[in-house]
């Protein structure tokens, strides 16, 4: 499958009456390890567990070029599965970071408006769409906003609706998906797919948030999980790491994956 076919699979995977749900990864071997489940359609890369694994606090520190690295890795171990790269806030040049991301085999990416004023929101996802279309590829934006994720002091109602109006436009602007992550109500996200659409919104999987299937029942596109994935994987890490120096062994039920 080329890159023009994966793009392709992956805006349907959106627009499906299925959510799409993807566990993010953030290397080779975990990248290998989730493609290799039969329920997989997609992978999502996780830009603070990509920093994370450098040793990068997370917002645009770790250095494009080694963060382009590691998500070629990824594309690689992901074979003919889609796959859509954190791009954070796209490093300063929406549009540039977008075209190297398909350079390296990218046909989806999320980019994060950080409460920027609109009208740079919009112009970082026009630019993103404009270089994808340059490239002749497929590909499917999730823009990002942080509204939920830094309301300040501010009313539900008054984030909420500044959420919708950042939403509309990023669509506008050509956006295939509007990534809102935080900790959202029913309620919430109900408003947000009725002023927005089914299968327009993305959200966050964090603990104690609905299943993907409620998610599902209200019109979400897509549900990934960020650093969450790596945050398992990590406490199951230092769990064994106590058991084994507590002097229990290795779980009898570990697989050899790697």
């Amino acid at each position: 499958m080329d890159i023009t076919d994966r793009g392709r699979r992956l805006i349907e995977l959106h627009t499906a009456p299925e959510i799409l749900s993807v566990v993010n990864v953030w290397d080779a071997v975990s990248a290998r390890v989730i493609a290799d489940l039969p329920g997989t359609t997609a992978l999502a890369t996780a830009s603070h567990s990509i920093a994370a694994t450098f040793g990068y606090p997370d917002g645009e520190q770790i250095p494009l070029d080694l963060h382009l690295g590691m998500i070629e890795r990824i594309v690689h171990a992901a074979g003919d599965l889609p796959v859509s790269a954190d791009l954070e806030a796209g490093y300063g040049d929406a549009g540039e970071t977008i075209r190297r991301a398909i350079g390296v085999g990218v046909v989806g990416a999320n980019l994060e408006d950080r409460l920027a004023p609109l009208a740079e929101s919009v112009a970082a996802v026009e630019a993103a769409v404009r270089a994808a279309e340059a490239e002749s590829v497929p590909f499917a934006l999730n823009a990002r906003t942080d509204t939920f994720l830094k309301p300040g002091d501010r009313p539900t109602g008054e984030v909420l609706a500044d959420a919708i109006e950042r939403g509309t436009a990023y669509l506008g602007a050509g956006a295939t998906t509007f990534f809102v992550p935080g900790r959202l109500t029913d309620e919430e996200v109900e408003e947000l797919v009725a002023a927005l659409g089914e299968q327009r919104i993305s959200v966050i999987g964090v603990p104690g948030a609905q299943s993907s299937t409620r998610f599902q029942d209200l019109g979400v596109a897509r549900i990934s999980y960020g650093p969450w994935s790596q945050r398992v994987a990590l406490t199951a890490l230092q769990d064994t790491a106590a058991a084994l120096y507590a002097g229990e062994g290795i779980p009898a039920t570990t697989r050899v994956l790697n």
